[in-house]
């Protein structure tokens, strides 16, 4: 089984960024299958474009834009690319770096995805951060970084404590249905949880309002769709559920500091 040194993955890199603390590479897939391997350091695959079929001993991961994964370090995996375009975005956290936060090492174990919104909209900057080139950008990505790594322990924290049944239903609901109107009594019914108890209750497992978390959704469907050249913005604010092109301006702006040109500039093939 091969062992791929820091830096090196299968495909075409098309950049490379040595940090203190990391090794960036923004890598176009080339290979229609790359058997059992596994990386020196724990690193992330965030998907920018396309399709990418991933397994490990325990998981088969079907990968679209927009996903994110995290592999720790020395465990074996395969991937499968579909035909067509596939880009991907990687993190390799150095070991030195990574082991002086033993909170985040020791609750993040194997391989997972990562479905939390936020730390997705913290990959996005991440990646912007890395084209932009200037002397603020180690900082910058460094900082946040370990906000990644900070949402995804409150996470793994989260979930090991017991959480009622219908939070997790409610998550299917709410991520499997992102452009239909729900309402808090057709949630609730749905739930059989009492709709006071639904609106008071829901930041606590999930950080924020219900409104909020329908939008971001929204917002994370609506970059994933980005890299799509035969879609116009209006056609992307449509699709994932937006009233208007304003209210989508107002909503992606909001979770992600910039007008969505910004990312979808950053996000074409050519980039």
């Amino acid at each position: 089984m091969e062992n791929l040194k820091t830096g090196r993955f299968y495909g075409q890199t098309n950049s490379t960024i040595h940090l203190d603390f990391a090794t960036i590479t923004d890598t176009e897939y080339t290979h229609d299958k790359v058997d059992w391997h596994y990386h020196d350091n724990a690193y992330f695959t965030f998907i920018l474009d396309g399709k990418v079929i991933e397994g490990n001993k325990k998981e088969v991961y079907n990968c679209t834009a927009g996903s994110l994964l995290f592999h720790n370090w020395q465990d074996a995996h395969y991937n499968i690319k579909p035909k067509g375009f596939t880009r991907g975005f990687h993190i390799e956290l150095n070991e030195s770096w990574f082991g002086n936060y033993p909170q985040y090492v020791n609750t993040l174990q194997g391989s997972f995805a990562v479905a939390n919104p936020d730390v997705k909209f913290l990959f996005y900057q991440l990646f912007r951060e890395t084209k932009l080139q200037d002397d603020a950008m180690p900082l910058a990505t460094e900082v946040l970084l370990l906000q990644v790594l900070a949402q995804m322990q409150q996470h793994s924290v989260s979930v090991a404590k017991q959480r009622p049944v219908w939070v997790g239903q409610l998550r299917n609901m709410l991520h499997d249905n992102i452009t239909h109107k729900f309402t808090l009594a057709e949630l609730s019914a749905s739930l059989q949880v009492h709709p006071v108890h639904l609106s008071r209750d829901f930041s606590k497992y999930f950080h924020c309002n219900l409104g909020e978390y329908i939008r971001k959704l929204r917002v994370e469907k609506a970059l994933a769709l980005m890299p799509n050249e035969n879609l116009s913005l209006t056609d992307i604010a449509h699709i994932c559920g937006f009233a208007d092109q304003s209210h989508f301006l107002r909503s992606f702006k909001s979770f992600n500091g910039a007008n969505p040109k910004v990312y979808r500039k950053l996000l074409l093939r050519a980039c």
